[in-house]
């Protein structure tokens, strides 16, 4: 099976902004604040990989139950890339 380019499973903003029900300004406000990463395209878009999904969801998740985003931050960059 052929495999895809990164650039095919690479996501967009807004796909991410709906995959994820989280909307683009906030992903955003999580990236100026170091909890998401993206890579940018020859044109500057933003694109993320699928990872940032689940990473999104566990930001999403710890806030809920009141966690602060410097903790949640400071858990995240524990984990290995």
């Amino acid at each position: 099976m052929p495999q895809l380019s990164s650039d095919i499973r690479a996501l967009s903003v807004g796909q991410l902004s709906a995959r994820s029900g989280v909307a683009v300004s906030a992903l955003h406000f999580y990236e100026s604040r170091g909890l998401i990463a993206s890579r940018r395209t020859t044109g500057n878009q933003r694109r993320y990989t699928r990872d940032m999904l689940r990473r999104v969801a566990s930001i999403r998740a710890s806030q809920r139950v009141g966690i602060p985003l410097r903790t949640i931050k400071d858990a995240l960059d524990q984990l290995d890339d």
